[in-house]
């Protein structure tokens, strides 16, 4: 049962027109007494900056906006916690932030103890880009550090799972109430991560998602972690938004190089060329904060993944497939017609070799129906 210093925070957290920088400003004329803000007179909330009659009245009239009782009956049968600023499970770092929430909804049993690191990235990644996210986030787990990641498709999704494999915890902060699961068939992986780690959302249980609820998921991720590393990202994608939030905090910013004629990895030159760290490891991200845990080796992207891999075809394919597979060494991505061209073979004969190396396990198809190695 929350205290009731808690519940009103809670109410707080809910309130239309309320959030931190808010409560800061409110915190400036009641002190640190949330209970004292609801006895309040009207008056005397606008003698807060920035409090005007309408946040003022939503105040005053909160039963209208937040239905406490059934907050706290979701709370309870969700299993979950609500940790104010002040509980000692809340996010430590998370605090220095000059806008943190005022309070996070968790389900899962972690308790933030360990250091933690943000592994984000494009909802479309590329093989390559799956690749180093999932072992990258292994590889940290298995050092005893926290991944945290967003639960969306592609990057965010390979590193909450490679953290899983690495036997650590992993973190999945969302931009919509704690109890949606979306993306939907992300269902088994957000059951797997509450049973070890935690979900936090700062919004309301049945909140959606909008175009207001994903910066502020993002500043919470890196407001919460050491270090944001972008995997993959375009110019435009959110990562850049959480590595902004980073860099203003005096977070560590990484980025994982990839092809430069990949619009995937066009964020992370962008960052690296503005100044962000380039890294090909957890190691190298460990270097850079100086974290003098003992090394268990270090994790490099590894032949099968990095670009610049050129490994001869086995020895077990025909001519065709051969020379689809060499063709497809240096990272590329081609299409059938692409390869069709570069090869001068008829599109049947790339069809069958694609077709044959797929079976073999030795290149995939993207989203976009272009091919890669493994």
């Amino acid at each position: 049962m929350l205290s009731p210093r808690h519940q009103a925070l809670l109410v707080l957290n809910l309130l239309p027109g309320m959030g931190p920088v808010t409560w800061r400003n409110l915190r400036e004329v009641f002190g640190d007494d949330p209970e004292a803000v609801f006895r309040a007179s009207a008056q005397e909330l606008k003698r807060a900056h920035r409090v005007g009659e309408a946040v003022a009245q939503a105040i005053q009239n909160w039963k209208q906006h937040v239905d406490l009782d059934r907050q706290l009956s979701l709370l309870q049968r969700h299993g979950a916690s609500f940790l104010a600023t002040d509980s000692p499970a809340y996010p430590a770092l998370l605090r220095e932030i000059h806008d943190p929430p005022i309070g996070l909804t968790q389900l899962g049993p972690y308790d933030h103890t360990r250091p933690a690191v943000a592994l984000i990235g494009t909802r479309r990644p590329t093989l390559y880009g799956r690749s180093v996210a999932r072992k990258m986030a292994a590889e940290f787990a298995r050092r005893g550090w926290c991944v945290v990641s967003g639960l969306a498709r592609g990057i965010d999704t390979e590193a909450h799972e490679g953290a899983l494999e690495g036997g650590g915890p992993t973190v999945a902060v969302l931009g919509n109430g704690a109890d949606l699961i979306y993306p939907p068939e992300n269902a088994e992986l957000y059951r797997r991560i509450t049973a070890s780690g935690a979900i936090l959302s700062e919004f309301a249980f049945g909140r959606t998602a909008d175009r207001q609820t994903f910066p502020m998921r993002n500043r919470v991720v890196a407001g919460m972690v050491r270090a944001v590393i972008v995997v993959e990202s375009d110019v435009a994608g959110g990562s850049m938004i959480t590595a902004k939030f980073a860099g203003d905090w005096g977070r560590l910013v990484c980025a994982v190089p990839g092809r430069v004629d990949q619009p995937a990895s066009a964020g992370c030159h962008a960052l690296i060329r503005d100044g962000a760290t380039l890294v090909t490891s957890a190691q190298d991200v460990l270097d850079e904060l100086n974290w003098n845990a003992p090394r268990q080796g270090t994790l490099g992207l590894g032949e099968n993944v990095s670009p610049g891999a050129a490994a001869p075809p086995p020895p077990d394919l025909s001519p065709d497939e051969a020379a689809v597979f060499t063709r497809l060494s240096d990272g590329a991505r081609l299409s059938p017609d692409q390869l069709s061209d570069a090869l001068d073979l008829p599109s049947p004969n790339i069809m069958a070799g694609l077709l044959m190396l797929e079976l073999k396990r030795l290149v995939a198809k993207g989203s976009d129906g272009r091919y890669e190695r493994r």
